[in-house]
């Protein structure tokens, strides 16, 4: 072992040292239908009174530790429960950290999987116990006996279910989201952070269950860049993790930028309006192609299968002629063979298709 090899092994956990650092593809000249990101920015005359929001900033003083304003704007928008609480985090991965730093040692995370790769990731970071729960391999849905098995055998104190799920796209059965609530005696985390493009949602139940709490983002809705995300649950949650949270953690550009945002809702309900519009048309269109089988989606992406070992090729293919998305096959188990990519707008959608059709 040489000298910095033993100083690594001294001063870093093992349990890092055993992870592999979560990367983002270089997209420079590629159209990139990879991250989940609307493709729409603003109109001018909206940039226009945005930037006027700006200028007025006092960046040379500190943000409201509270953000008492945006708090207020995201509960109204979101049409949060008055009783309820809110908390923000700079996106939804810091408000997951949080959760797993306020957990006692040696607590258990549970999962489906697979799902969004943060909560296994900063779960193992973290040195805590984390279950996975395998999805049904014909669509995607929970395995209710399995899972409900499972939380009474190990009792975790954190469940994550994302609604819609990432990377699958499809929204898992509201009646067996229930009865995992109920059975759960610890948390149970809806990640919606891809609400915008469905009509379903937990927030309305917040105030049924005292163990319940929902986490969104404004990073979908078109706002990627402001890295913004919040939970909403009962107080005396949101309260006791809110020691967790480091001052000043919303920084005032984001506060005022996304306070100014959500008052022109009109502008993203378009966006959304076209980008779940698209989404039914790249369905049709990659069901009729040979060897491609979509997932339903309710998110702003699909995921779909290739034939067998032919994902990589496809994936590098796509990648030689300028479009990017996500290659999932890697991952293995379920997402064999997969490929997701993200709606854009119809110009880079029907570029995506003519690439795929070449590709395979």
């Amino acid at each position: 072992m040489s000298e910095q090899e033993a100083l690594i092994s001294a001063v870093i956990r093992p349990e890092i040292r055993a992870l592999t650092a979560y990367k983002v593809a270089d997209a420079a000249g590629y159209i990139k239908l990879d991250a989940m990101e609307n493709p729409y920015t603003w109109p001018e005359e909206i940039k226009a009174e945005w930037l006027k929001i700006i200028h007025k900033a006092e960046i040379n003083r500190y943000p409201d530790p509270e953000a008492k304003s945006l708090c207020q704007v995201l509960k109204e928008y979101n049409q949060i429960p008055a009783q309820s609480e809110i908390l923000l985090g700079n996106g939804s991965d810091e408000i997951i950290q949080l959760l797993l730093m306020a957990l006692p040692a040696n607590s258990t995370v549970m999962a489906p999987e697979p799902s969004f790769v943060m909560y296994k990731q900063i779960a193992q970071c973290l040195g805590l116990n984390y279950q996975g729960l395998p999805l049904l391999a014909d669509n995607f849905e929970l395995d209710l006996a399995v899972t409900l098995a499972t939380i009474k055998s190990q009792q975790p104190e954190i469940i994550f279910l994302a609604y819609p799920n990432n990377p699958t796209g499809n929204l898992f059965d509201s009646d067996a989201i229930e009865q995992i609530i109920q059975q759960s005696k610890g948390l149970v985390i809806i990640d919606e952070a891809y609400a915008p493009f469905t009509d379903f949602s937990f927030i309305n139940r917040l105030t049924k269950y005292t163990n319940l709490l929902v986490m969104r983002t404004v990073s979908k809705l078109g706002l990627a860049g402001l890295r913004l995300g919040f939970i909403a649950g009962d107080s005396s949650i949101i309260n006791q993790l809110n020691k967790a949270r480091l001052p000043y953690n919303i920084n005032i550009l984001t506060q005022c930028s996304v306070e100014f945002a959500l008052s022109h809702p009109d502008m993203f309900d378009q966006q959304t309006e076209i980008l779940c519009h698209e989404r039914a048309r790249m369905f049709l269109q990659l069901s009729t192609l040979k060897e491609i089988e979509p997932c339903p989606s309710a998110a702003n992406f699909i995921l779909f299968r290739t034939a067998k070992n032919k994902a990589t090729d496809i994936f590098n293919s796509l990648k030689e002629q300028g479009v990017l998305i996500k290659i999932l096959s890697p991952q293995k188990g379920l997402l064999s063979d997969c490929l997701r990519v993200t709606i854009g707008k119809p110009e880079e959608n029907n570029a995506f298709i003519k690439a795929l059709k070449s590709a395979i």
